[in-house]
């Protein structure tokens, strides 16, 4: 079996998290982009926001009830997400930390992972 390459293990994780998004969240983003650096995996999300979200948010407690909402399902998730860094990469995840612009419906999320990974795939 050949071994993959990191831009090969960057667009299987995309893929997954496009099919998590779609299947646990009810929504898939625009545009996904992940990016393997040392130990950890970033991605970056585009248009993640439902039409519902993006009218909620234009309070600035709309803004903080969809953070908070949004943190609870990625929380409630973390299994999931950890399975798919596993699966694509067989390292696994130390922590993961996220955050969601209510301004411009973009996420990140950050995984740290057991070893380095943009070396291993290199």
């Amino acid at each position: 079996m050949q071994k993959k390459s990191k831009g090969q293990i960057e667009a299987d994780i995309s893929k997954a998290i496009i099919k998590f998004e779609r299947e646990y969240m009810g929504r898939g983003p625009k545009d996904v982009k992940t990016y393997l650096i040392q130990d950890m995996i970033f991605v970056r999300l585009k248009g993640v926001l439902t039409p519902a979200e993006t009218q909620l948010s234009k309070t600035h407690e709309g803004k903080m009830l969809t953070k908070q909402i949004r943190v609870k399902l990625l929380e409630d998730a973390k299994v999931l997400l950890e399975q798919i860094v596993l699966d694509c990469t067989g390292a696994q995840t130390q922590s993961l930390h996220s955050d969601i612009s209510t301004t411009t419906g973009e996420r990140v999320v950050i995984f740290t992972v057991s070893e380095n990974v943009e070396e291993k795939f290199s």
